[in-house]
């Protein structure tokens, strides 16, 4: 059995209550008693893409667990970089990474477009994952990251920033059958649904959560629901093969 939790949009910026949201979590998958195949932050790590920002993101996303973060639309690259990967001399190209584990691959890529708040997949990163798929086997399962979903989620605000030239992704699954679910975050809310015939699930968010639009009273905030406590997702690959999702909602230890 292969376990991969899955979270994302912790948003650091140097306010106790972000911080605070995501040790919340991290403390509960590092007391698990259970050894995860991995865990991964689907994006927007800083909220305003601050060296200060990424330090505070590297003191906290800590774990025993295999790690893998990929930026989102508030992340900047080099920053990104330099802060969360260590490299001493950082460039602006998409972060694109793959956690190699135990039977199956985790891809992670760069949806971010620097300066706005859509997604897109450069051409550079389709062909990298293009190639990621090409030389796996085609008994390993691959689950492929990032940040913008690349359908809409019936959430107006979201959806206008969504991700963008999803045919080219949709090409590369048709020719990669052991393309097994594709992972995302973007939209501060657990959803499931599917693209190019695979799932494709939606990790909730940690910072907060979106109000659906049928769910805002008058006055309320349309979009932003703060009170929420955050939820983490559970992907599960068993020996059969099939994926099963789970959601835990994580609630803070007084």
């Amino acid at each position: 059995m292969i376990v991969i939790a899955h979270l994302s949009d912790v948003h650091f910026d140097g306010d106790a209550r972000a911080a605070a949201r995501t040790r919340a979590v991290m403390r509960y998958l590092e007391e698990l008693p259970y050894d995860l195949d991995a865990v991964l932050v689907s994006g927007d790590i800083a909220d305003h893409g601050s060296p200060d920002e990424y330090a505070e993101a590297r003191r906290e996303l800590v774990s025993r667990h295999p790690l893998l973060v990929c930026p989102g639309n508030h992340d900047e690259r080099v920053a990104f970089r330099r802060g969360l990967l260590g490299e001493a001399d950082p460039t602006a190209a998409p972060v694109d990474q793959v956690l190699r584990g135990a039977g199956f691959v985790l891809a992670a890529c760069d949806s971010s477009v620097p300066g706005e708040h859509r997604g897109f997949l450069e051409d550079s990163t389709v062909a990298w994952l293009d190639g990621l798929l090409d030389e796996t086997p085609r008994e390993v399962p691959v689950l492929v990251a990032f940040h913008h979903p690349p359908v809409p989620l019936h959430i107006p605000y979201v959806d206008g920033i969504r991700q963008f030239g999803e045919e080219r992704l949709a090409d590369l699954a048709d020719r990669h059958p052991h393309l097994t679910a594709f992972l995302c975050g973007h939209a501060h809310t657990g959803a499931a649904t599917t693209f190019a015939g695979r799932p494709l699930l939606v990790a909730p968010g940690v910072v907060s959560t979106t109000r659906l639009p049928w769910e805002a009273r008058s006055g309320e905030n349309e979009y932003i629901h703060l009170d929420e406590p955050p939820v983490v997702a559970f992907h599960v690959i068993g020996a059969d093969g099939r994926l099963t999702t789970h959601y835990r909602v994580v609630v803070a230890r007084r």
